[in-house]
């Protein structure tokens, strides 16, 4: 690497980490309570709140775990999980959950979904078991962020992984424990717009390297899988649905429908400011996770046009695994592009890990230490909690995320899946119906949470040879963690159905906040007819 390379790729690192750190100390003003640190002051615009959902949802481990793993496994028909992600895990989220999940957290005065899960179901037993989830998966999640990133870091500039997940957690603690949500958001809307124009132009040269689209498209269809008919299938890479259109349909549900469940993503809508915010946000949202996701997931789909590059291992995979595809496909593009595709990893993940380490702050603080543990906790000392627990955790993920680095215990996708799959499982449910529906009880939010909790365990357990256990089709994290969200959908209203209804008046009163009337204008609301 020539010093002019060197030095353009550091220069534009290092605005980048200056304009991060720059809006963490603009926006301290707005986290000197507890409201504004947590969420804002629930005041939040459309395109903040959309991108933060955006680069919340997409990081490193899509980018670099999913798209590696799953375009060399589906080729071409990985797109669909890029497709499902913008259209249910985007759109539909923001259409069912957006305006109710505003509307009666603000009712029940609650920050975090522990909380919302306590008054919502007038159980306490119910927050201390969701925190206590959070708290435990959150951690596998964080630590594969910087997975990832370190292998483009390795790629770009051939310096120690260390080093890479130092850096990151770092320039993350600072802003995220100044600025609080609003400089999550605001630094979400710039890692997001660099994220849009950079998956563009890094899709455009990868398959120019390849003669373009035609050319990959063909030379993508004369691969084969050693595999599927030791190797006789052709064209499977390049066909609609890919060679397992059923593990494909388990993708696409955990990576779209989970978010619907987890905790850092539904917080974006506690936060939103208006009923337009919502209608704008929806069509943001959605327009980033087609571009983002669809792009990421469609570069991954021509891995294996890079098979030579890579090398073979047992099975036809590539060699130095699944997460080592994505880097493989951008090491010959420009010096300029290399610093872009840094920066946009970085983005993703910087994001991704501030949304994490903010909601497992709050949530350990607010519902686990405030009133318990720690008896009397004002605003000023839930504050400096808060932002200890944010270095705290911050910590334990990196070093996770090293002695993984140094051993063998799980790809990316393995480690998202995981903690997607449990906390997915166990909240998706609970929440939708506690949004939607009176007669949901405690016992089936309890159902949902031991379910999932309990089979994600057993799966983790078996996948690192700890239980001797064949789960068959449910061995992968993946297609566990999809089971465990229609199971839940399932168990909370059959179980609901089976135990005794909740108090009618305190229902109702819950759900009083939908019929309560506002008076808007013309442009936001059109009458029948005029009076």
């Amino acid at each position: 690497m020539s010093f002019g390379e060197l030095a353009l790729k550091l220069g534009m690192l290092l605005v980048f980490f200056g304009v991060m750190i720059f809006v963490g100390f603009y926006c301290r003003k707005h986290s000197t309570d507890v409201n504004g640190f947590v969420l804002g002051g629930r005041s939040v615009g459309p395109w903040l709140t959309a991108f933060a959902y955006g680069t919340s949802y997409f990081s490193a481990v899509i980018f670099v775990g999913y798209a590696g793993q799953f375009g060399w496994k589906f080729g071409i028909a990985a797109t669909w999980v890029g497709i499902g992600n913008a259209f249910i895990g985007s759109l539909l989220a923001w259409v069912i959950l957006g305006r109710r999940t505003r509307i009666m957290t603000q009712h029940l005065s609650s920050a975090t979904m522990p909380d919302f899960f306590e008054k919502r179901f007038n159980a306490n037993s119910l927050k201390i078991a969701a925190s206590v989830i959070i708290f435990i998966f959150m951690i596998p999640y964080t630590a594969s962020l910087y997975n990832g990133l370190s292998r483009l870091f390795k790629m770009a500039f051939n310096i120690d992984y260390s080093v890479c997940v130092i850096v990151m957690a770092v320039l993350t603690a600072i802003y995220v424990i100044v600025g609080g949500y609003m400089a999550t958001a605001v630094n979400d809307f710039i890692q997001g717009i660099i994220m849009l124009f950079g998956i563009v132009a890094v899709i455009a040269a990868v398959l120019g390297s390849k003669g373009g689209f035609m050319a990959s498209l063909n030379g993508l269809a004369a691969a084969q899988d050693p595999g599927i008919a030791n190797g006789t299938v052709p064209g499977i890479f390049g066909s609609f649905f890919g060679p397992d259109p059923l593990s494909l349909l388990g993708v696409v549900l955990l990576t779209s429908l989970g978010t619907w469940g987890l905790p850092q993503m539904i917080g974006k809508f506690y936060a939103i400011k208006s009923e337009g915010a919502i209608h704008k946000g929806t069509i943001i949202s959605t327009f980033f996770a087609i571009v983002v996701a669809g792009g990421c997931y469609f570069l991954g789909g021509f891995g294996r046009l890079f098979a030579e590059e890579l090398g073979a291992a047992a099975g036809g995979n590539p060699a130095g695994g699944f997460d080592n595809v994505i880097p493989t496909m951008l090491q010959s593009l420009s010096p300029f592009l290399i610093a872009v595709v840094i920066i946009l990893v970085l983005s993703a993940s910087m994001s991704t890990l501030s949304s994490l380490v903010l909601t497992s702050s709050s949530t350990v603080t607010l519902d686990l230490l405030k009133g318990r543990l720690v008896k009397n906790m004002d605003e000023k000392k839930q504050l400096l909690v808060m932002r200890v627990l944010i270095v705290v955790f911050i910590i334990i993920s990196a070093a996770l995320a090293i002695v993984q680095a140094n051993s063998s215990i799980a790809f990316i996708a393995q480690a998202m899946g995981v903690s997607w799959g449990a906390m997915a499982g166990a909240f998706l449910a609970p929440f939708l119906y506690g949004l939607y529906w009176k007669r949901t009880t405690k016992r089936g939010c309890w159902a949902s949470m031991l379910f999932s909790t309990i089979f994600m365990i057993i799966d983790m357990l078996s996948n690192l040879k700890v239980l001797n256990i064949n789960l068959g089709f449910l061995q992968s994290p993946i297609n566990a963690g999809a089971f465990c969200m229609i199971a839940g959908l399932v168990l909370v209203p059959l179980v609901s159905l089976l135990t005794r209804a909740p108090d009618k008046a305190v229902v109702d009163k819950i759900f009083s906040c939908y019929s309560r009337k506002v008076t808007v204008t013309a442009k936001d609301s059109i009458e029948t007819e005029e009076t």
